[in-house]
């Protein structure tokens, strides 16, 4: 096999291979004679159709496959050969693939960057720790009645807080415009899911009662037709319905897999998930100062293809959000890249810098984290022997807990080597940190 690489731009390389016309043909009758044991053609009994016309009628097929795999495994060889590693799929392109003649084709490609990392002694952590109070439980278990709240119709005008059923048409200029229609729309008053001053609009309606109210659409809306822009909704109240909670007794309680106990057990319960939440909100918060930092103090060129694969598992992970897609569904077109190419860039980046840290510290996931992980989440279910034993079983779902231990790792090895302060915070200051803004 003939190699020869050069260096096109930045990280990409383009190989150029040849491969003897003898690999390719031996390859080829080889496969058409495994192939002529076991075919049937009119006149002549099986494994006995000469390999001549097995040849004319299957030699085509044959030959598309084997120069695929050939060229694929060849691709690979020549890669290592060279000492390069190729960040995503080359593109192909052949050369010389005529019957005889050796096989010659190009593969263009991107290797991964070299990655220097900075001085991480100069880093500053801030550890936070926070405790739950019995007014942060009570909350909680308002928060959670108030996901199981129904809706009652009632005779009075609407306030915060109250579900309106309206219709609506938007205008700009005196037309319609896109997606500022709806009818039957159910709106909870005070949850600032609209534009600024629809809302506050339709408080003090009634069932009934229309209304034309002003806005002005936000300068970061979504449509660029819209930003900054002053607009009407003509506005009518179908209902409106009022919130009732849940009494704190055994059917509630039920809804939430407790089937013993009053409201003490139940506030036990509570109490911890909510510090189970709270270790791991703990946790990120430290790890994403060091995620910051890294990618502060280190420019990394990013390959193409790398981010583009990122992307695409951004757009699937909402798609799977959504749930079931409308038929014709365009995601591409629906979830253009750049909704997903700034996260995509950041999370590349850090997979190639963290790659690195633990290349230069020998980092390993040490298996007493790995089963602590694994316990940790086999605590939230019933039978927690059998999701730890079903999570070993699974190489594919050890190795994403083998990564993020790996991770936690990363991050512990980092602050040892960092300026780390400590600084108490409430439950709500950890767990909404951007809440106020």
């Amino acid at each position: 096999m003939q190699v020869s690489i050069e260096t096109t731009s930045g990280l990409e390389r383009r190989l150029t291979i040849g491969v003897p016309a003898d690999t390719v043909e031996g390859e080829i009758e080889k496969r058409l004679k495994e192939a002529a044991k076991n075919i049937r053609i009119n006149g002549f009994r099986k494994g006995k159709v000469p390999l001549k016309i097995v040849k004319q009628r299957y030699g085509a097929g044959v030959r598309q496959e084997v120069v695929g795999e050939v060229i694929s495994r060849s691709f690979y060889e020549a890669a290592q050969k060279e000492d390069v590693k190729p960040a995503g799929q080359p593109s192909i392109q052949p050369k010389q693939m005529k019957e005889g003649e050796d096989l010659e084709f190009v593969a263009t490609f991107e290797v991964y960057p070299e990655v220097e990392l900075g001085d991480v002694s100069g880093f500053k952590v801030t550890r936070y720790t926070a405790d739950i109070t019995d007014e942060d439980i009570d909350k909680m278990i308002e928060t959670l009645r108030k996901h199981q709240a129904t809706w009652e119709e009632v005779d009075r005008a609407a306030a915060d807080g109250d579900q309106v059923n309206i219709d609506f048409t938007g205008t700009k200029d005196g037309e319609e415009f896109q997606g500022g229609k709806a009818q039957g729309h159910n709106l909870v008053l005070g949850s600032k899911s609209m534009i600024p001053g629809f809302e506050d609009g339709i408080v003090g309606m009634k069932a009934g009662e229309e209304k034309t109210i002003k806005v002005t659409f936000p300068e970061d809306y979504q449509a660029d037709e819209l930003k900054g822009a002053e607009a009407e909704f003509a506005i009518k109240v179908n209902s409106v319905s009022e919130q009732q909670l849940p009494e704190l007794k055994k059917p509630f309680f039920q809804k939430f897999g407790l089937e013993k106990g009053g409201i003490k057990t139940f506030q036990k319960e509570v109490k911890t998930n909510m510090e189970r939440e709270l270790k791991n909100a703990l946790k990120a918060k430290v790890k994403s100062q060091v995620m910051d930092q890294l990618l502060e103090s280190n420019e990394v060129e990013l390959p193409k293809a790398l981010v583009a694969n990122e992307i695409q598992v951004l757009r699937n992970q909402m798609m799977q959000r959504f749930g079931q897609q409308p038929k014709g569904f365009d995601a591409k077109s629906m979830l253009p890249d750049t909704m997903f190419e700034e996260d995509a860039k950041r999370r590349v980046a850090l997979g190639l810098i963290v790659g690195e840290v633990v290349k230069k510290a020998k980092i390993k996931p040490e298996a007493k984290a790995v089963r602590k992980m694994v316990e940790e989440i086999a605590s939230t279910y019933e039978d927690p022997q059998e999701v730890v034993d079903y999570y070993y079983s699974q190489r594919e779902l050890l190795s994403g807990i083998e990564s993020a231990v790996l991770e936690d790792q990363v991050v512990e090895h980092i602050i040892e080597q960092a300026e780390v302060s400590e600084e108490t915070a409430s439950y709500d200051e950890i767990m909404q940190p951007n809440a106020e803004k």
